[in-house]
């Protein structure tokens, strides 16, 4: 069986051809090839500068502005650097007293919240693509100024959206980092966001990137969570995915 998987060809090859994982590996010797190794290592040193990287406030922000013609509001949550953030996944979860000033409470049905997660540069490169395709989704939304997030996790939607005063909010984050990708985007959507919502009362979509899930796709399956979330008032695992229904599928 191993002569199958050191040849350039065969099974080795279709399966490699099904899959970004390392399967079937070829060796020299009792080793792993030099390739092999020189690409582990330079995967899992993207995934480290991914999960290290500083998210580029002003500049995602003048983008997303740009995309919706509207202020951007610029946040950071209580962890105040990225040591802290990695160590206390609490503080990334709620927002710091300056940032929890400026938000203008509303009535809104969307609250739309991009933060950095794991992977700034995820959110960075998909983020604005993704946004741009989403919004052309979503007329006659009442949708409240998009926020951007430096340090925040997922939860940190609720005390916006809460804030804001929306029915739904909507974050994309970057998710963490794996040795076939180091820049996955997350959607995380929650129905009547605020404090104490658990991740069984969220609906998330994951691996969009150019590898992934298309922007295309993720839109249209985001857009179908959004419309059922706000029509049966709910969102988690009683809400599941038929977005394929609309397309024919």
């Amino acid at each position: 069986m191993s002569e199958i998987f050191d040849r350039p060809t065969g099974l080795a090859a279709r399966l490699r051809s099904l899959t970004p994982a390392r399967v079937a590996l070829g060796r020299t010797g009792v080793s792993q090839q030099t390739s092999d190794q020189l690409d582990f290592q330079r995967a899992h040193a993207q995934a480290r500068d991914a999960v290290q990287a500083r998210l580029e406030v002003s500049s995602l922000a003048a983008n997303m502005a740009a995309i919706t013609g509207e202020e951007v509001l610029m946040l950071r949550s209580a962890a105040m650097d990225r040591t802290t953030y990695l160590k206390r996944p609490d503080l990334g979860r709620r927002l710091d007293e300056a940032s929890r000033a400026c938000l203008p409470a509303g009535d809104w049905d969307l609250a739309l919240i991009v933060a950095d997660g794991l992977s700034a540069i995820a959110v960075e490169q998909h983020a604005p693509p993704l946004l741009q395709e989403l919004l052309s989704r979503l007329d006659g939304w009442r949708i409240a100024p998009l926020a951007v997030v430096e340090q925040g996790r997922v939860a940190i939607g609720d005390e916006i959206g809460a804030a804001l005063g929306a029915q739904l909010s909507l974050v994309l984050i970057g998710e963490r980092p794996g040795l076939s990708s180091h820049d996955s985007l997350g959607a995380y959507i929650t129905w009547e966001p605020g404090p104490g919502r658990t991740d069984a009362e969220r609906n998330c979509i994951s691996n969009i990137r150019a590898g992934g899930l298309s922007y295309i796709d993720a839109a249209a399956q985001l857009s179908y969570y959004l419309t059922e979330a706000r029509r049966r008032r709910l969102t988690g695992i009683a809400l599941k995915d038929g977005s394929h229904l609309l397309n024919g599928g």
